[in-house]
């Protein structure tokens, strides 16, 4: 199972190492990151394996949910489920 993570906003020092801690807190692995920043914007979009999470999936968007927050930034996790049923015609 995998989860796709969108991270937005204002760039500031550590957004990625701080997401990226707490995925490694729960044994979510992150299989690809790709990040931009554009004219002070920050924009990343992670693709993470959610089969080994210690913790329910509710809690995952949570924890990153506040930790954006706590950055002044936007996390939104989705499960792929969600995402590829969205994506399909």
């Amino acid at each position: 199972m995998n989860a796709v993570i969108t991270v937005l906003g204002k760039d500031n020092v550590g957004i990625l190492a701080k997401v990226s801690n707490e995925c490694a807190g729960v044994g979510a692995n992150i299989v690809e990151v790709t990040q931009s920043v554009l004219q002070g914007m920050f924009a990343m979009i992670m693709f993470v394996d959610i089969t080994e999470i210690t913790v329910p999936f509710s809690e995952l968007v949570d924890k990153l949910t506040a930790k954006g927050d706590e950055m002044g930034v936007k996390v939104h996790v989705m499960h792929e489920d969600i995402f590829n049923a969205m994506h399909t015609i």
